[in-house]
């Protein structure tokens, strides 16, 4: 339920949408840490969400590959954000490519409703296609921050998620077991699109 004093503070800040995107390894997490922790330190009330399907680390909390972390909720659809950001100025929504295609509407709703939403995700998959709502949720963003990786063929910057295992399904949950950031050349040299 919304107070007033929750509406005013909210209308003070401004509802938006901001998207990290970018490959494996090229620090999203991170950077949706980084932003959260900075609203934390100004005292607006936040919350962190992410897809009940990642279970790499801790259910209640999210963890970046530098093993940083931060508490969220797992929820297992978008539309169960809604009733849980009653009260929040800030929301985190990390993981955003397995969400349902419902994310991008429920987006839209809390910015429209003053909340800043912030949103990490992959923006293509192993393939190179875009991935899951993340074209959706960066035509509707105020702002887009693509992060880049380092190639572990050349050292350039990577801006692909190589698959190093065989397995053609869009969804498998890895780390650099499965995956290794790439540039377009070494990408394309290994056929993978």
């Amino acid at each position: 339920m919304y107070t007033e004093e929750v509406f005013k503070r909210r209308n003070e800040i401004g509802g938006s949408i901001e998207v990290v995107c970018g490959s494996m390894f090229s620090g999203k997490t991170e950077e949706l840490i980084r932003r959260v922790n900075r609203a934390r330190i100004a005292k607006v009330n936040v919350e962190i969400f992410s897809p009940v399907a990642d279970t790499r680390y801790d259910k209640s909390a999210l963890v970046s590959h530098n093993l940083n972390s931060i508490p969220s909720k797992t929820v297992a659809a978008s539309a169960e954000i809604l009733p849980l950001a009653g009260h929040i100025q800030v929301v985190g929504i990390d993981e955003a490519q397995f969400f349902d295609d419902g994310l991008p509407q429920v987006c839209q709703t809390l910015a429209n409703s003053g909340v800043r939403v912030i949103i990490a995700g992959l923006d293509m998959d192993f393939k190179g296609r875009p991935f899951g709502a993340m074209p959706q949720l960066m035509a509707i963003a105020d702002s887009v921050t693509k992060l880049h990786a380092v190639c572990v063929k050349c050292g350039q910057q990577a801006m692909y998620s190589y698959r190093l295992v065989p397995n053609e399904s869009q969804i498998l949950l890895g780390e650099k077991e499965s995956y290794e950031a790439r540039c377009r050349n070494c990408f394309n040299l290994d056929g993978q699109i």
